[in-house]
């Protein structure tokens, strides 16, 4: 009941409450849904302070508000800027030490230095390793390349190496991809498969090409170009898509078939060994006929013929005289603007709420007013080609940015067409590794998982989530957590995961306070140090007053329920 009483000291104010509403409101559009979170959890206040503008980043984002008349917040305070950009870049909250060490120092280059500490720690690499294995999908699909892929990905994350030529490898790899080439497991996990058993000798007949190149041209065009080709992969775009997407409507089904040919001559060959097939264990090589635009399909409408010849959807553009179809689609795909375009609009949607173009993998190239800030999202792109395509510059960029640090308190009254002008910082619910590692880190209890050869006390740092356990499993499945068989997508709040939150062991049995009490005898000190260790911040007066009668009355179980409440509350949950 005490632990009842505590959650009760967040939800006697009613902007808390508020704040709780949208756990049960419909899904709405990006930007309106964080812009209403935001309003919600962070109410106005009647003071403003100028902004002074730090990267070409704010001049694109000031500009265009001093240009508009738009009002927007104050700098974020230390506190609300330090959570943020730990969760933001490590996907983990601060470790209490370290977080009173930043909000103690009088450095006036504190918040910089932070940034390059963090975009140079292992958590970076665990939280960004743990991203693009959501995003490319890296499951069970991948068989026994799994690790091989995940250990790749770390190495190009810590050296930081130019992400065209990343893009490069998943294009272009070729080879038993489970054990010697990482970056052909990429394709490999979109196979088709035609039958469970060989008619052919050489058992090439298990995997119906075309459609795996078909489902792989679908998937690139979406990650790598913010293209979403499904459409026009089984039918033209006039008098489809005109409500749906204009510069789709200009393209025909043989244009498809025209990019998906650069993929043409290249064959996953299921490995078929001892009379028995390895079922995700593939060769990639590129040694087959072109593209068939008449041949059978398993999973989309009969092709009915057409040009094929390989050609990049986005120029017409043709392979050169003897260039390999694959090294050409690298080449033309990655030297594209429309490459860069989407790349750093993915990574602004992650680190500013949502896409200055959305849906980030939807762009409509006809459609100009989809973009709310277009020469924002070409100086960003610009940026990361002059930087050699360099994922970390994009990141301490926008990290460092006036606009990244303003608060997500709005000084004065909120209004709807602020939201596309990124005038306060928007929050966001945890995703789920975030949030269960989060949980382990204020808890200091946590967990111990598989990570290939090793064992590991986050989830962050799996290869594979599906092995953290049934109870882990089952947790973050409810706070969104992807399949990694299906693109990864946020879900909205809901009151599933409130409860969840709540009663789930993984939650309740990590709840222990005996080595925190073993070294402080002073309750304010024990209090202060669970605020910090959870959401980043000392306690109010009236919270700290409420904190220690409760641990009066029973030192550990009003430790153990103080710290229950704080895990529940909306401080906890979001990041702001």
């Amino acid at each position: 009941m005490t632990s009842l009483l505590l959650l009760a000291l967040f939800a006697q104010d009613p902007e808390i409450e508020k704040a709780h509403k949208p756990l049960f409101a419909p899904p709405e559009q990006k930007s309106k849904a964080a812009a209403g979170l935001t309003a919600a959890y962070t109410p106005a206040r009647a003071s403003t302070t100028p902004v002074k503008r730090i990267n070409f980043i704010d001049d694109h984002i000031f500009g265009r508000m001093a240009k508009d008349g738009i009002p927007h917040a104050a700098l974020s305070s230390d506190e609300e800027f330090a959570r943020r950009a730990w969760l933001d870049s490590t996907g983990r909250i601060p470790p209490p030490t370290d977080l009173e060490a930043f909000l103690n120092s009088k450095d006036s280059a504190k918040r910089t230095k932070l940034i390059d500490k963090l975009l140079n720690s292992q958590a970076f690499i665990d939280k960004w390793t743990y991203y693009f294995e959501d995003l490319f999908r890296a499951g069970g699909r991948m068989g026994p390349g799994l690790n091989l892929f995940h250990f790749w990905l770390r190495e190009w994350l810590k050296l930081d190496r130019p992400v065209d030529e990343v893009v490069t490898d998943l294009l272009t790899g070729a080879g038993k991809s489970s054990f010697s080439v990482p970056g052909s497991l990429y394709y490999q996990r979109d196979f088709v498969k035609a039958k469970d058993d060989p008619e052919a000798p050489d058992a090439h007949d298990l995997v119906n090409q075309p459609d795996t190149v078909d489902e792989f041209t679908i998937t690139y065009s979406k990650v790598f170009l913010g293209l979403n080709l499904a459409c026009i992969s089984c039918h033209d775009g006039k008098n489809h898509l005109e409500k749906v997407n204009l510069f789709l409507t200009s393209k025909k089904r043989e244009e498809f078939f025209g990019q998906a040919a650069l993929f043409g001559k290249t064959r996953q060959i299921m490995n078929w060994e001892n009379g028995y097939q390895a079922n995700t264990e593939y060769t990639v090589d590129d040694v087959g006929a072109d593209y068939d635009p008449k041949a059978d399909s398993i999973v989309r409408v009969p092709r009915r013929g057409g040009d094929a010849t390989p050609r990049f959807i986005l120029t017409g553009e043709r392979p050169q005289p003897g260039e390999n179809y694959r090294d050409a689609l690298a080449r033309m795909l990655t030297s594209h603007p429309q490459f860069r375009r989407a790349f750093v609009n993915r990574l602004w949607s992650e680190f500013m709420g949502f896409g200055i173009v959305e849906p980030i993998d939807d762009f409509d190239l006809l459609k100009p007013e989809q973009v709310t800030n277009p020469a924002l999202l070409d100086a960003l792109a610009e940026d990361f080609r002059k930087n050699n395509h360099s994922f970390r510059t994009v990141l301490r960029n926008i990290m460092n940015s006036a606009a990244y640090q303003l608060s997500s308190r709005f000084d004065g009254e909120w209004k709807d067409e602020y939201t596309t002008y990124y005038a306060r910082k928007y929050v966001r619910m945890l995703s789920a590794p975030e949030l269960h590692d989060s949980i382990a880190l204020a808890t200091g209890k946590p967990g111990k998982f598989s990570a290939g050869v090793e064992s590991v006390g986050m989830v962050m740092q799996m290869s594979e989530p599906k092995k953290a356990g049934a109870e882990v499993q089952s947790f973050m499945k409810t706070f969104g957590q992807s399949n990694r068989d299906d693109m990864p997508k946020k879900v909205p709040p809901s009151a599933l995961q409130a409860m969840l939150l709540m009663q789930s062991k993984v939650v309740t049995e990590r709840i222990d306070v005996a080595s925190l009490l073993a070294e402080s005898k002073d309750n304010q000190q024990v209090v202060n140090q669970l605020f910090l260790r959870s959401i980043a911040r000392r306690p109010t007066a009236e919270q700290s007053a409420v904190a220690l009668k409760a641990m009066a009355t029973n030192r550990q179980k009003g430790a153990e329920n103080l710290l229950w409440a704080l895990i529940n509350s909306p401080e906890f949950l979001f990041n702001y």
